[in-house]
C-alpha cells in the first residue's frame, strides 16, 4: 500500500445494507484514520507490490445523534481482518468485522487524496 492519506468509502456486503465514509491514512505499515464517530487505527504489511493485508480497531470517539447509526460503532471497540488491492492512486479493500457476535463483511474503495512520506 503506497503510503498516503486516502478517503474511504465502505459498503456491507453479503445481503446487508450499510454504508460509510471517512478518511484513513497508510503509512509505513500503520493505519489511522475516523469518520464523524469512529477512529480507525491498526497495521498493515505489503503482500507483493499490488496487494497488501492488515487488521484495524475501529471505537467511537462521539455518540451517534438522531438515527445516526455507524456501521461499526457500538460502545465496545471492533476488530476488523481487512485485505485489498492498490495503485498509485486507489485502492480496493474487503473486510470483516466481528460486532459482538456477529461478522460483518464490507467493501471498500479507497482515493489517494494527498502523499505522505
Amino acid at each position: 500500500m503506497k503510503n498516503g492519506l486516502y478517503s474511504i468509502h465502505v459498503s456491507l456486503l453479503d445481503g446487508r445494507t450499510g454504508k460509510g465514509s471517512g478518511v484513513i491514512l497508510f503509512r509505513d505499515g500503520k493505519i489511522l484514520g475516523g469518520d464523524a464517530y469512529l477512529y480507525y487505527t491498526g497495521s498493515y504489511v505489503v503482500k507483493d507490490g499490488s496487494t497488501f493485508k492488515g487488521e484495524v480497531l475501529v471505537q467511537r470517539h462521539t455518540s451517534p445523534r438522531g438515527d445516526d447509526n455507524p456501521l461499526f460503532g457500538g460502545p465496545a471497540p471492533v476488530g476488523i481482518g481487512v485485505s485489498g488491492t492498490y495503485t498509485e492512486t486507489r485502492a480496493e479493500m474487503t473486510g470483516t468485522a466481528l460486532v459482538g457476535k456477529a461478522s460483518l463483511i464490507f467493501g471498500a474503495t479507497l482515493h489517494k487524496l494527498v502523499d505522505v512520506d
